[in-house]
């Protein structure tokens, strides 16, 4: 499949590297969160940035769309470090830093907080692409540094709003549930691979859990809870995050913003 590709064009003027990222600190505050990763500027590039280009992964195949667009900047969810991992530049870390170093293009990526803005993060981005309406305060959150979503939809089954994530996502999921005909109105939310907050959810009352990805305890938790469970795809529930915020910051700084999209069935 091709990359899918959106643009926002602003005026196109040259912003300083450093600006854009204080500005993205300011906005999404990334030392709130204890990370799995550096949130900020991972790859240094060039100091003026015209273009900055949006995506979900810092995979290679984004990066080489974003040499083509003649992109300055990237800016990701998920970025090239994380704890624990081998640290040497070998293999794909090579190829993906090499095209990085040799196009002076900066690297930006935001983990949890990017999921956990209240407006422009993946939370808040699927939540309002589904009709859903965040509980106000701190009932709105839940799970381990409040990082879930909270809230409600008027009243559906579960089946039903499985079916209108299919479709808001254009990709099919997987529900599990006791009954599937029951009602649900309290949905519990959390993009990624939050299978583990799921108890959380259970425990906050919640009728419906949405996240990216399923794992074995989850489907037994789900049938003796009686609380459904949706997994909808770890990328697809987080595409929309990045190209919010990426537009944000670009509108105000006066830099054109493009997403490029990459597919992935995960």
């Amino acid at each position: 499949m091709r990359p899918a590709r959106c643009q926002n064009a602003g005026m196109q003027a040259p912003a300083d590297r450093t600006l854009l990222l204080q500005t993205l600190d300011t906005l999404l505050q990334p030392a709130q969160f204890r990370d799995y990763g550096p949130n900020g500027l991972q790859v240094e590039g060039r100091a003026r940035i015209r273009k900055l280009v949006s995506g979900v992964t810092a995979s290679l195949a984004l990066i080489d769309a974003a040499i083509a667009e003649g992109a300055d900047a990237i800016l990701v969810h998920h970025g090239l470090f994380w704890r624990g991992q081998d640290g040497r530049v070998v293999g794909w870390m090579k190829q993906r830093l090499s095209r990085l170093l040799a196009h002076d293009i900066s690297l930006f990526a935001y983990h949890l907080p990017l999921d956990a803005h209240p407006t422009l993060g993946n939370n808040a981005q699927l939540a309002a692409r589904l009709g859903l309406e965040r509980f106000g305060g701190l009932e709105g959150c839940f799970g381990d540094q409040a990082l879930g979503w909270l809230g409600c939809t008027a009243p559906v089954t579960a089946q039903a709003l499985a079916d209108r994530i299919e479709g808001s996502l254009g990709r099919a999921v997987t529900l599990v549930a006791n009954e599937a005909s029951r009602p649900v109105e309290r949905v519990a939310l959390c993009t990624g691979g939050a299978q583990g907050y799921f108890e959380a959810a259970i425990a906050a009352g919640a009728d419906l859990f949405i996240t990216g990805e399923i794992s074995e305890p989850q489907a037994h938790y789900a049938r003796e809870s009686g609380v459904a469970y949706v997994a909808c795809g770890h990328h697809a529930s987080e595409r929309y995050g990045a190209p919010a915020v990426g537009a944000h910051v670009a509108g105000e700084l006066g830099m054109e913003h493009v997403f490029i999209d990459i597919p992935n069935p995960a």
